[in-house]
């Protein structure tokens, strides 16, 4: 942050490792894919000397290996930590998936930081700060968490720095944009052949020196006259934004006054403003070329993570309870204090089995210790709660496919946790005589759902198995046995989380699985009064059948069910028959009636019928029983029932318009609208589910990225004839 030009000895091939709280920084870094932050990560790690090329650790792996699916879809799909070392301060990097449907993954990576870098594309002009990313800066700064902008992309030709910096500060800047500002201006070289000035150096604004990376390596001069007119225009702005957030109310009438601040006393300043997330500055990087080890901007980017975010002592860590919910005291960043670390992250490895990626909050995490695992559960989603002592395996440090031996990890410390068998993400781990349980991280809701089922007898056998896994890594992640359809249902984000979803099952846990349609749980009821008569008789010598009764069918209100009335006079029933009839019917509006789907809502009354002294059975009166309930159907007209969802849309309010369009061509009834924070609206409607499907995909579609939505069963209600007709004509029996 002092624009020093200070180098650092290679780490490439040892852990790096931090004895201490105040020595670690622990920074995620947050952009839509394709921004480079990967490659961003891989430029820090090749600055610091954790690689000995770019992106190359020892053995030829590269720093983001991590999931073969990630090669093959070309995109981040998983959190990634890569721990790299800068002026004896340990940097934990989480390069967290920019695709919507990653969302999970993001927030576990914002969870295990104290600090967030916002890569943005120089290239990409306006369309570089989506809407998508506007919402995860509010996420930010909904927290409090220290953000910084690196632009990126500078060397392609339509990179533009200052336009860029000025739709950050539109997009980023709130009520007042003057708290986002460049740090340092990009110098540009001679204009090549392509008529593209390539960026060669940074202008320090508040040191006034120039920073050269033409050259291979960082070298420092004074800026030459021509550049001084730029710089001091642009240092006057940064200098009256870095006062304006001083905690001296002194600094501003001074320097208003003519005197000149000294250089120091800004850079403090300017820190401690970073640090509480007050201040944003602009930074620019770009990846090192022609084999030189710093890429341009690298060194002044470990300068600010180092020098202006917090360590994680200067953060609140997340409240704690005992596992029975009662409260403790809030926990303090000490390596001598109570044990209390978080999973953020589960995945298996094809080697040493579960790997669970933890960040220590409070105390320190030792390998082949005993803790404490308790969990909140997830229960809807598939997770259990969890109260279970588990001795922890090795602990280590990630870097691409390799895992780095660690002997502890310290409170404010990120480490891998080998063998952990029952921890899930969002678990906490404690001293196992003084359990902790620590609040939960906002999950994002799984709002597509995606009907599987197994591709042969073998994968049949395997498929409970692969998804329990499954769904212990991914908390997004919801499974389902729906009870209505006889589905397996996964509810995921999105429609690459489901790709990937299916691609683990198939590559890591060997189950095929057939995508099926998703079915949604309709029902049937009568729509108006109605009378049946079921007659079974059948004698062909010997012992033969014989039973015959007769109902009258009313429908009842919502949610009555079944209500079955014996009106039956003089014995026409024998009463042992009773039971028997009622339990025919009810067996017969399980299975349906018109299109297979559970009858609902009615009122059976049994008014008479008759019975033979040898031939009647318990069996007999239940087949009748069935019988004259198809028979009243028969001459009734039938309601098919749909469901109905409570369907609450937050949206910016230049798609509030378009929403609820869109809702309406749902068959959605639109029941309100209410102003939710500046600038976005809450849409409610009331939406059949049959038309919601897919309506997690199209959201994003319709909104650019920015919507959010919720759904809640609330009702069945009859189904427009005409779609009732068609189902009908697509159930397997015709209707």
């Amino acid at each position: 942050m002092g624009e020093k030009t200070s180098t650092h000895p290679g780490a490439a091939g040892r852990a790096v490792t931090a004895d201490r709280p105040g020595a670690i920084r622990n920074v995620a870094l947050v952009g839509h894919t394709g921004s480079g932050k990967t490659t961003l990560v891989e430029a820090l790690a090749l600055a610091t000397g954790a690689v000995t090329r770019a992106g190359r650790v020892e053995d030829g792996a590269t720093v983001s290996d991590h999931d073969e699916i990630e090669h093959r879809q070309q995109r981040s799909v998983q959190l990634s930590l890569v721990p790299v070392e800068w002026a004896g301060i340990k940097i934990n990097l989480l390069d967290t998936p920019g695709y919507a449907d990653f969302l999970g993954e993001l927030r576990a990576g914002l969870r295990a930081a104290d600090a967030a870098l916002f890569v943005v594309s120089a290239a990409e002009g306006t369309e570089g700060v989506t809407g998508a990313t506007r919402v995860l800066w509010d996420e930010c700064a909904a927290v409090g968490m220290p953000r910084a902008i690196v632009l990126t992309h500078l060397e392609t030709a339509r990179a533009g720095f200052e336009e860029m910096t000025e739709t950050c500060r539109a997009a980023f800047g709130g009520d007042s944009a003057e708290n986002v500002l460049p740090l340092y201006l990009p110098l540009h070289g001679p204009e090549g052949p392509d008529g593209h000035r390539p960026v060669t150096g940074l202008a320090g604004l508040l040191s006034g020196r120039v920073f050269d990376y033409s050259g291979g390596t960082r070298t420092e001069s004074a800026p030459d006259a021509d550049q001084l007119p730029l710089i001091e225009e642009a240092r006057n702005r940064l200098i009256e934004g870095i006062i304006a957030e001083s905690e001296d109310e002194t600094l501003m009438d001074r320097y208003l006054g003519g005197e000149e601040i000294d250089v120091k006393t800004l850079i403090e300043d300017l820190e401690r403003a970073v640090a509480r997330g007050s201040f944003h500055p602009v930074l620019a990087a770009a990846p090192a070329t022609d084999g030189s080890r710093q890429g341009l901007g690298t060194v002044e980017l470990l300068e600010l993570i180092t020098g202006g975010f917090p360590s994680p002592t200067e953060r609140e860590a997340p409240a704690v309870t005992t596992p029975d919910g009662r409260p403790r005291p809030a926990l303090t960043c000490d390596p001598d204090g109570p044990l209390a670390a978080e999973v953020v992250k589960t995945a298996s490895d094809p080697y040493v089995g579960r790997v669970s990626l933890v960040r220590v909050f409070s105390g320190t995490l030792r390998p082949d210790e005993t803790v404490h695992v308790s969990g909140h559960g997830l229960e809807d989603r598939g997770h259990e709660a969890h109260d279970v002592d588990e001795r922890v395996g090795a602990l280590s440090s990630p870097f691409g496919k390799q895992q780095r031996q660690l002997a502890q990890a310290v409170a404010g410390d990120i480490a891998c946790v080998a063998k952990l068998t029952r921890a899930e993400t969002g678990d906490t781990l404690s001293g196992k005589n003084d359990p902790l349980l620590m609040e939960p991280w906002l999950m994002p809701d799984p709002l597509l759902p995606v009907a599987i089922e197994a591709h042969s007898k073998a994968d049949e056998d395997k498929l409970s198995h692969g998804l329990a896994r499954l769904v212990a890594e991914d908390p997004t992640m919801r499974l389902e046995q729906n009870p209505g359809t006889h589905q397996v249902v996964l509810w995921c984000l999105g429609e690459a989380h489901r790709d990937v979803a299916l691609e683990r099952l198939r590559t890591r846990y060997g189950v095929q699985v057939d995508v099926v349609p998703h079915k949604v749980s309709l029902r049937e009821t009568f729509a108006g009064r109605a009378t049946g008569r079921g007659r079974h008789v059948k004698q062909s010598g010997g012992h033969g059948q014989y039973a015959i009764c007769e109902i009258e069918v009313e429908p009842l209100p919502e949610g009555s069910g079944i209500e079955f009335v014996d009106k039956v006079v003089g014995g026409a029933v024998p009463r042992q028959f009773i039971p028997s009839v009622e339990k025919g019917v009810r067996a017969q509006a399980a299975r349906g009636i018109a299109a297979g789907h559970p009858l609902v809502d009615i009122r059976v009354t049994l008014v008479d019928g008759k019975a033979h002294s040898v031939d009647s059975s318990d069996a007999a009166f239940q087949t009748a029983g069935a019988l004259a309930l198809r028979e009243a159907a028969a001459e009734a007209r039938i309601h098919l029932l749909e469901p109905v969802a409570d369907v609450q849309v937050l949206v910016p309010d230049d798609y509030v318009g378009p929403v609820m369009s869109d809702l309406s061509g749902r068959r959605g009834r639109v029941v309100g609208t209410e102003q939710s924070g500046s600038g976005r609206t809450l849409v409610r409607a009331e939406v059949p589910e049959i038309e919601i499907g897919r309506y997690a995909v199209d959201l994003r579609s319709l909104s650019h990225g920015t919507g959010r939505f919720s759904r809640r069963y609330l009702r069945h209600e009859p189904m427009p004839p005409q779609i009732a007709d068609r189902v009908r004509e697509e159930a397997p029996n015709g209707g």
